[in-house]
């Protein structure tokens, strides 16, 4: 509920309490917890409820974590990055913070889609593995449970994608890896920095598959 949102913390052991305790958390660094920037943090956090807001004007926090007043800093544990919005020279509203976060919100698995493109493509993660599978499979989250154990063991190496078949805005993504909507699911696995690339269709996910696949295409 928005009453118990943002969470204040009050000191750098309950601030570095809150960043660890999820895979994104977004902490708002003001002088004043009454300013008008203050007030629109509050309004971007009670329209994205999964994500852990919270709220500082503890000088000691802010120098901890190296911020100025008025900056909304998200904290995600996927590549163990950290992107700062600074609200002094620009005008922020609630919409640019809800914005903001939504674009940089990597998660262990991260959902593709046209907003969370900008965040991987910026992303300090060299590799990308893409699961192209249909959501509305019966055997979607059974896969997705794989995926997710396989993610938590290249943490901070390669970013997991999934990327859903049946969105129109995902056709030109698939058909990049040259993929047939016959051959899915597959995983797609990409070098960002010189789009090398290499595919293998599964029809079932083990661990065991992923990581050899991944090791395989690394080395």
């Amino acid at each position: 509920s928005t009453t118990e949102k943002p969470i204040l913390l009050n000191n750098i052991a309950d601030a570095e309490a809150f960043v660890s305790g999820a895979e994104v958390a977004v902490i708002g660094f003001f002088q004043e917890p009454e300013s008008a920037e203050a007030s629109q943090f509050r309004r971007a956090a009670g329209r994205i409820p999964e994500v852990p807001f919270g709220l500082s004007t503890s000088p000691a926090v802010l120098s901890h974590y190296g911020v100025s007043a008025n900056t909304v800093t998200l904290f995600r544990r996927v590549d163990n990055d950290r992107r700062d919005l600074d609200m002094n020279n620009e005008d922020v509203d609630m919409e640019k913070m809800t914005r903001f976060v939504r674009i940089n919100e990597l998660r262990l698995v991260t959902e593709y889609n046209p907003v969370t493109a900008i965040g991987v493509m910026q992303s300090s993660l060299q590799f990308n593995l893409l699961l192209i599978t249909d959501k509305m499979s019966p055997k979607h989250p059974e896969r997705m449970r794989k995926f997710r154990a396989s993610a938590e063991l290249f943490k901070g190496k390669i970013l997991f994608i999934l990327l859903d078949s049946n969105l129109k805005s995902n056709e030109q993504v698939v058909s990049y890896f040259q993929l047939k909507k016959s051959q899915l699911p597959a995983l797609a696995i990409f070098h960002t920095p010189d789009d090398e690339h290499d595919v293998m269709t599964v029809d079932e996910i083990s661990i065991e598959r992923v990581q050899n696949f991944c090791n395989r295409f690394i080395q």
